[in-house]
């Protein structure tokens, strides 16, 4: 099975909102004090970055 740009893009958006919905559920949920703050912006940096990947595919 040969991988193209697009199913490598692909691959990395679905792993990028996993690592962040992961990231944000810890913060919410185990680390709920001002240390989850950390957590919960780190995730949503992953799921902007996943947005951009999701763009991209197709274009490049």
């Amino acid at each position: 099975m040969g991988m193209n740009k697009n199913t490598v893009l692909g691959w990395a958006t679905l792993l990028m909102v996993v690592m962040g919905l992961l990231l944000i559920g810890l913060g919410i949920f185990k680390y709920s004090e001002i240390s989850g703050w950390g957590f919960v912006a780190a995730g949503f940096g992953f799921l902007a970055n996943a947005w951009v990947f999701n763009a991209l595919k197709g274009r490049i």
